[in-house]
């Protein structure tokens, strides 16, 4: 063989072993993704929605993105757990623990999970009496008749429209909607296989109940919003350590972050590669002043989550006694579940689980500015703390942990939803869950879905429709 076709030769080679490298290098860093969601997300619908798997798969992983389609499961009932596995080389499991829900197996041990003591130490016990009485006291169904004013016609149609698939291409996918009138449930739906005792995860709709968990520690005494956050991570000096509380919970610390869902990013790499959320949110630098822009992040709603954790350690051990007694069962979430990270601290950006009624309920608290039948669990003054733009949000379309429709200036056309009432505010989660009050219009919505195309569901058409039905009322 001549010399440079034995070069040629040997460059072939060197070449197809960088390319299976570079291939190899890609799966590695791409697959444990696909396999971290399929295990956490059909682990908490199975052990927490009492959902079927592959039902789980197949409408709710599957269409998200190529990524999963060469993802298989198991699931162990006995033992409650997921593993998902992809090219019979990457795997990733998931637990279930009662009382905290699924948490991935990651950077850790499944012993170590399982021997974790932050949750309740035994079941929790309501009076199931609560059942014969209305909504929001107990679990009765829609007010009947309903309150004056009330337009049946319109409001069907309203619900009809919310469940209705006109375009193929684009599903809506709702599962379930709530509409509470005046303190009342006034309506609701679920799709087939969907029901008002079925908790459905909320996403990003659980960083306004991470919200809800800090007004409770600040009626405490036990957190400032407007000194230094206590985080480990900035200790003083560090340029980190002037970022505020308030700062935080108004996605104004200035810390670098990338919210995009793709290999790489920092969302994906916290969730799928991380012990410690907070931690690996908190580890990243400054891009900007704090106070100098608002950027929406997920790692941001984790170290406020973390902080919330600290606070209520100092009383309560466990301190998942402490999220489900001052908050979930005072208002009666019964249903809510609030899944931790590997560390165990709840995940506060994203892992709520709960029935739509529950959810209403969550929305009722703020419209009742935080009193719940007499007794204020939200301080004083929270709710308008909390609704106040952040002065950084360009059309002023957020506030402490909820979005906010109040735009900015005096054309309507500069915020979110034109036709909606400028009070408007809002927990909004992936694939369009919403929690929505309308103080003007006395009014809580909740809708619940799997919408994967964005562009096939409208929050101010839902609104609109709805408000057609119900009695104009104003401030």
């Amino acid at each position: 063989m001549k010399r440079g076709v034995k070069i040629g030769v040997w460059a072939g080679a060197v070449f197809v072993i960088g390319l299976l490298g570079a291939v190899y290098w890609l799966l590695a860093n791409t697959m444990p993704i696909g396999t971290g969601h399929a295990a956490k997300t059909i682990c908490s619908n199975v052990f927490i929605s009492q959902r079927d798997p592959q039902q789980v798969f197949t409408e709710d992983i599957a269409p998200v993105h190529m990524l999963f389609a060469p993802i298989r499961f198991s699931v162990d009932r006995d033992e409650k757990s997921v593993t998902s596995t992809a090219l019979g080389i990457f795997k990733t499991k998931a637990v279930f623990r009662p009382g905290c829900g699924c948490t991935v197996v990651k950077r850790t041990t499944e012993p170590d999970l399982r021997r974790q003591q932050f949750m309740q130490t035994g079941p929790r016990v309501f009076d199931h009496r609560a059942n014969d009485l209305p909504w929001p006291r107990g679990n009765g169904g829609p007010a009947s008749p309903l309150p004056a004013g009330v337009d049946a016609e319109k409001l069907k149609a309203a619900m009809d429209a919310a469940f209705a698939e006109a375009d193929g291409a684009r599903l809506r996918k709702t599962r379930a909607v709530a509409v509470v009138y005046d303190g009342q449930l006034i309506a609701e739906r679920y799709a087939p296989g969907f029901d008002a005792s079925m908790p459905l995860l909320g996403w990003s709709m659980s960083k306004s109940v991470t919200n809800a968990l800090v007004g409770i520690l600040v009626k405490a005494g036990k957190l400032q919003l407007q000194t230094p956050a206590p985080v480990a991570e900035w200790p003083p000096g560090d340029p980190r350590s002037k970022i505020t509380l308030d700062q935080l919970l108004r996605m104004s610390g200035g810390l670098e972050f990338n919210e995009a869902y793709a290999p790489f990013s920092d969302a994906v790499s916290m969730f799928y590669d991380s012990y410690d959320f907070a931690a690996y949110a908190a580890a990243k630098p400054l891009e900007a002043e704090p106070g100098a822009r608002w950027h929406y992040s997920s790692g941001t709603a984790n170290i406020v989550a973390r902080i919330v954790r600290r606070a209520a350690e100092t009383q309560d051990r466990n301190y998942f006694d402490f999220l489900y007694r001052e908050l979930f069962d005072k208002i009666g979430m019964h249903s809510a579940v609030f899944e931790p990270d590997p560390s165990g601290t709840f995940v506060g950006s994203s892992y709520v689980f709960a029935t739509a009624r529950d959810w209403a309920r969550f929305g009722l608290l703020y419209l009742q500015d935080g009193v719940w039948f007499g007794e204020r669990v939200l301080p004083e003054g929270w709710v308008a703390y909390t609704t106040t733009p952040t002065p950084k949000a360009p059309l002023g379309e957020y506030g402490a942990l909820f979005w906010l429709n109040a735009g900015s200036g005096k054309n309507r056309d500069q915020c979110k939803w034109p036709r909606v009432p400028r009070d408007a505010y809002y927990a909004s989660g992936f694939q369009e869950q919403k929690v929505i009050v309308i103080p003007s219009r006395n009014v809580v919505l909740v809708r619940l879905g799997n919408t994967t195309v964005r562009s096939a569901w409208s929050d101010e058409d839902f609104v609109t429709n709805v408000l057609a039905a119900l009695p104009d009322e104003k401030i």
